[in-house]
């Protein structure tokens, strides 16, 4: 069955967070429904519609930014009750816009997730969990990593009260009470988590979460385990999952799955006869998706998906059919509705148009006075920085507000900028000189008229640290311009893990010292991506990590005055050894270091490297002959005498040298691995091999993995 939807804008708020939309229940059979949506300037907005536009039931006064907003009441009874989470504080607001609630809670950050439950609250800050029942305080829990959402099952179904937390360290945590049951992990770092269908499916036990890197999962949550029934991996490389709803908008009896993403994309789920989730629609907006929800707005008897974005818009994906085609010789009407709507708008029009015009005479009147003020405008940055395992690069996501003009990227490490297809902006790269103050790369995106997001790919090299920043420059007047800073740290191309291989040949760093537990954690936030900020809870804490690039593992095991850290992988042992030497003697530490080395580790790294080497190798070959083959093509008029390996480069000569293009240096990335191994491996023998590596770089000129596995045991 295909699903026709059409959009329909109803109005704009100020920029919004995650999950602060909602619909209220219909107050009839057919009647239809109420938009509440909170923003970050603190206005809470309700409104309806009526004859086309949208019509205000209330609005709250200005405040603290709204993080998010959920619906709820007394179970067994309709959920119409509005909560809205702003700072540490939760308002509650009745239908008609009447304050009910104001319940300022012992949480000193910022409330970052909500979920309400009958007179059960449940909050979460960055690292803590709060749960109140009827505004006291009941639970506490203090998380092991940042929390993304939280959730409780239905305990009309479940009969217990079962809250579970999406963590940044791709785990999900299930709790009771002040307790953790059990922990599990999901392929992503999950951002968003629902109850499946609504409910939680027949048990109330059916769990949905979706992960910043877009993968979506369905879990079944038991008491003492989790079984997970089916997820979709994100093949089309889109954004990260921000917003998750069940509505039948097929109209098949059967609760689809709606799903909003960073990247602007919905997309709509029905299931099939194995109950296998199937994609049934997508449509692309042009700014993330912050919250969706399944109902009917717009017109009575047409289902619509309603959407909010970051920039404010409530959106409509509706039904009803937006245009009807006349046939040959047929006249069609336009109803007095869409008339009176057209008239409307275009007297809208004409009015900003002249408000414009007053106002930008005033500015420049008083730009010229004596008496003139400047005033900075302020405007929203939505940032995500983030490290992707398919190709082992980063993601820079900016999105603002307001279209943007330029975006300046500046360096002070050797990073690679890579291509992005969704990226419309021309870009420039500046020449610079990294010698006098380490500037390694300076490049201008240039957008084009009304983009409001941009998306970056950016590759680092291990062992190179520093600051990456992001110069954001908005179309507004006068011209101003916010800085975005991201730390490189020294290994960042290795990813959270909580799996680890104990039979690969390992390497070993010992470290004690005078330093307190809190230090030494400070040393690995500043040496790793993805380690909690918040010094770890108990005596000592054991972190697994992956390099995305070559796969090698990495265990950093430390407590108070110790460190032992294991990894296959002799240069990530060498660049923790420099990196935590240089950190100590900074602090006036004094450290004692010990290492075992395993000269077999070296060969299983160079069998790791190989494959990559071989086709990145053979890639280069392809594309290098090309040329010559399309000339051969040219000079005879067919390709019919060529063998067919050379036919086959012609065929496929654009997507190779599309996979080429789109990897720049991956294969002096891969060299410059080798090479860092060769020395590294020969700088814990106490031997400088410097001299050495011309030869090393001709051995891999003429790559034949026997070779250079001899030359690295004999040089």
């Amino acid at each position: 069955m295909d699903l026709q939807l059409n959009r329909v804008d109803y109005l704009q708020v100020g920029v919004t967070c995650q999950k602060t939309m909602r619909l209220l229940p219909a107050s009839g059979r057919r009647a239809t429904q109420k938009v509440v949506v909170g923003d970050q300037d603190g206005v809470v907005t309700c409104f309806g519609i009526k004859k086309g536009e949208a019509v205000p039931v209330f609005k709250t006064l200005p405040g603290q930014k709204i993080t998010r907003l959920e619906l709820g009441g007394a179970l067994g009874t309709v959920q119409e009750k509005i909560f809205v989470a702003s700072g540490s504080e939760v308002r509650g607001f009745t239908k008609r816009g009447k304050q009910f609630l104001s319940f300022e809670t012992n949480l000193t950050e910022s409330i970052r997730a909500m979920h309400v439950s009958g007179s059960d609250l449940f909050l979460c800050a960055s690292y803590i969990y709060n749960h109140y029942c009827d505004c006291k305080d009941q639970h506490y829990y203090l998380s092991g990593d940042k929390i993304s959402d939280v959730l409780c099952l239905p305990m009309d179904k479940v009969e217990r009260i079962t809250p579970i937390l999406g963590c940044q360290d791709r785990v999900l945590r299930i709790l009771e009470g002040s307790n953790l049951m059990y922990e599990v992990e999901v392929p992503g770092a999950p951002s968003v988590l629902a109850l499946n269908g609504g409910t939680g499916g027949d048990s109330g036990e059916e769990l949905l979460y979706g992960t910043s890197d877009g993968k979506i999962g369905l879990i079944h949550i038991a008491r003492d385990s989790a079984v997970p029934k089916w997820e979709i991996l994100n093949e089309k490389k889109r954004g990260g999952i921000l917003c998750i709803d069940n509505f039948d908008i097929m109209g098949d009896g059967v609760k689809d799955l709606l799903i909003g993403r960073d990247d602007g994309m919905v997309e709509i789920y029905g299931f099939d006869g194995a109950n296998e989730p199937i994609l049934r629609f997508d449509h692309a907006l042009t700014e993330s998706i912050t919250s969706i929800q399944g109902g009917c707005v717009w017109k009575e008897g047409y289902d619509e998906v309603i959407l909010s974005t970051y920039s404010g818009w409530v959106t409509g994906l509706t039904t009803e059919p937006v245009h009807r085609e006349a046939g040959p010789g047929e006249k069609m009407k336009m109803s007095q509705e869409m008339q009176t709507k057209i008239a409307s708008l275009r007297a809208e029009l004409e009015q900003l148009q002249f408000k414009v015009v007053q106002e930008r005479e005033r500015y420049q009147h008083s730009s010229q006075s004596t008496t003139a003020v400047s005033a900075v405008p302020v405007f929203s940055v939505n940032d995500k920085f983030t490290l992707n395992k398919d190709d082992a690069s980063y993601s820079l996501i900016l999105e603002v507000q307001m279209a943007i003009d330029n975006v300046l990227i500046q360096s002070d490490v050797p990073v690679d900028l890579l291509d992005v297809d969704k990226n419309s902006a021309v870009v420039s790269f500046s020449g610079c000189n990294s010698e006098p103050n380490g500037n390694f790369l300076l490049a201008t995106y240039r957008c084009q008229a009304n983009t409001t997001r941009l998306e970056l790919k950016i590759r680092s090299i291990e062992g190179q640290y520093g600051t990456l920043q992001a110069y954001i420059t908005p179309r507004i007047q006068p011209k101003t311009c916010q800085v975005r800073r991201y730390q490189i740290t020294p290994l960042s191309l290795h990813q959270r893990s909580h799996v680890f291989d104990q039979n690969r040949p390992m390497n070993t760093l010992s470290l004690t010292g005078q330093f307190s537990f809190a230090e030494i954690h400070s040393w690995m936030v500043f040496c790793l991506p993805e380690v909690p900020e918040k010094t770890p809870v108990g005596e000592d804490i054991t972190f697994y990590f992956q390099n995305t690039f070559l796969d090698t593992q990495l265990e950093c095991s430390y407590r108070k005055g110790e460190g032992v850290f294991k990894s296959d992988n002799i240069s990530t042992i060498s660049i923790l050894k420099d990196v935590l030497s240089k950190e100590a003697t900074k602090r006036k530490i004094n450290l004692n270091i010990s290492y075992d080395i395993s000269e077999e580790s070296v060969g299983h790294t160079l069998k790791m490297i190989h494959p990559k080497l071989d086709y990145q190798l053979l890639l280069a070959k392809k594309v290098h002959l090309i040329d010559a083959l399309k000339e051969l093509q040219i000079h005879e008029g067919n390709t019919d005498f060529l063998i067919p390996e050379y036919r086959c480069i012609l065929e496929e000569a654009e997507k190779l040298q599309d996979e080429y293009k789109k990897q720049p240096a991956h294969l002096e990335r891969l060299y410059g691995m080798i090479t860092d191994l060769f020395i590294d491996k020969f700088k814990f023998k106490g031997t400088n091999v410097k001299t050495k590596v011309p030869l090393l770089l001709e051995i891999l000129d003429n790559y034949d993995q026997n070779a250079l596995m001899t030359f690295f045991d004999t040089a």
